[in-house]
């Protein structure tokens, strides 16, 4: 973990810290609908302020184009503050005079919220006038937003080049535990990967199957690896077109000594539908016009024996249609069993990727994992060997 600056590497009594977090939270009705990203970034902003830090928070929200009162981060303020237990000013803007009076009128231990990054569009373009004026309100940055580190704009990747530069304390887990699970993981090493598409994950794959003992497919990507070896899968969503690329990630997984372990019977249905009438079937006799939506009872067995012999588990994707009973029922069992083992200190296991904590929540078993991301596509990035501008500018120096 000591290849990046973290909090511990800094004095932040009386500094103006420049707070990089992700409030892109849900909101319903101009309410937050759902605080886990609050409760998650609660810590850093609290230590900060707590040792005498003055802390501005620098977020996006949403995909404005330009200023709009929608998309305002002032809700956002107000939940915080109930969140941290804690009054969080608010300025209307997060550069000049708006934003320079509020950081003014700070007191060490303050906390402030600057209006949304994106209202200007010098953000995402990593405009370095942009970035300095930012950085006039700071003294110091302090990414917090692991979620958003895929992307070099100017609150995200650019300020790190113009003030020191450290990693919060959400981010600092995310790195210790997504290191545990790739960059130095205690073997042997499982992924489970499911989800409706191959098309989506084909870095991913290629990445893993370099890095992992045993990768399990699942969901509508499992039809399309069969239907790649000749197996009929009848009307089930299968990206056809991508059977040459199957069979190439399957060479490469070979080629590394990298077990892939495909459903061996699944549960079969004629309308894509909850409580649709089902029947399990052998891989091998899937009917015309059935589909495939959830792995069957040998399957879930077969995972469960590859969970079993895991130290570390990376987990991104459902094995079925997890929205719909009885087709969640594959993916429920396997994170029951895996959240098992992780009590019992048998396994280390990370999951992310927003279908994928869906089906954690809903399975009750989120609290379980040894980490779960709730970043998405920096989590997918991340798992597929790609470095991060966000995290790559928190190195230091020489590693």
């Amino acid at each position: 973990m000591k290849q990046f600056r973290t909090l511990d590497d800094v004095d932040v009594k009386g500094k103006r810290v420049l707070l990089r977090v992700d409030l892109n939270v849900p909101m319903e009705a101009g309410r937050v609908s759902d605080a886990t990203r609050l409760e998650r970034i609660a810590p850093t902003i609290s230590e900060i302020s707590g040792k005498g830090g003055k802390v501005i928070l620098l977020a996006h929200f949403g995909r404005p184009k330009g200023r709009d009162p929608k998309q305002s981060l002032k809700p956002v303020a107000s939940a915080l503050s109930q969140v941290i237990r804690k009054p969080v000013a608010f300025a209307d803007d997060c550069i000049g005079e708006a934003a320079a009076k509020a950081v003014a009128a700070m007191r060490d231990g303050d906390i402030l919220c600057l209006e949304n990054t994106r209202f200007h569009t010098e953000e995402e373009k990593n405009d370095p006038a942009f970035v300095a004026e930012l950085a006039r309100s700071g003294d110091i940055w302090v990414n917090d937003a692991f979620s958003a580190a895929h992307r070099a704009h100017a609150s995200t990747e650019g300020l790190g080049h113009k003030l020191p530069a450290y990693a919060g304390r959400t981010m600092q887990a995310e790195l210790d535990a997504l290191g545990k699970a790739l960059d130095a993981p205690t073997r042997p090493v499982i992924a489970i990967i499911g989800g409706a598409k191959v098309s989506t994950k084909i870095d991913l794959l290629e990445n893993l199957v370099k890095k992992v003992d045993a990768l399990v497919i699942g969901g509508g990507m499992a039809n399309t690896f069969l239907h790649a070896q000749g197996v009929g899968v009848g009307k089930s969503l299968a990206e056809k077109e991508l059977a040459a690329t199957a069979l190439r990630i399957i060479d490469k997984a070979e080629a590394a000594n990298c077990a892939i372990l495909l459903p061996v019977d699944a549960i079969v249905a004629y309308h894509f539908a909850a409580n649709a009438p089902s029947h399990a079937y052998g891989i091998d006799a899937i009917p015309a016009d059935g589909m495939i939506l959830d792995v069957g009872p040998q399957s879930v067995a077969r995972i469960h024996a590859a969970i079993d012999d895991a130290a570390t588990l990376v987990w991104n994707g459902p094995l079925g249609a997890f929205e719909m009973t009885p087709f969640d029922r594959g993916t429920m069992v396997a994170a029951k069993h895996a959240a098992e083992r992780t009590r019992a200190k048998k396994l280390v296991s990370v999951a992310g990727g927003g279908d994928t904590v869906a089906a954690l929540n809903q399975a009750g078993v989120s609290g379980d994992f040894t980490y779960v991301s709730t970043a998405g596509g920096a989590f997918l990035e991340w798992m597929e060997g790609k470095p991060l501008p966000g995290v790559e500018v928190l190195r230091t120096k020489g590693t």
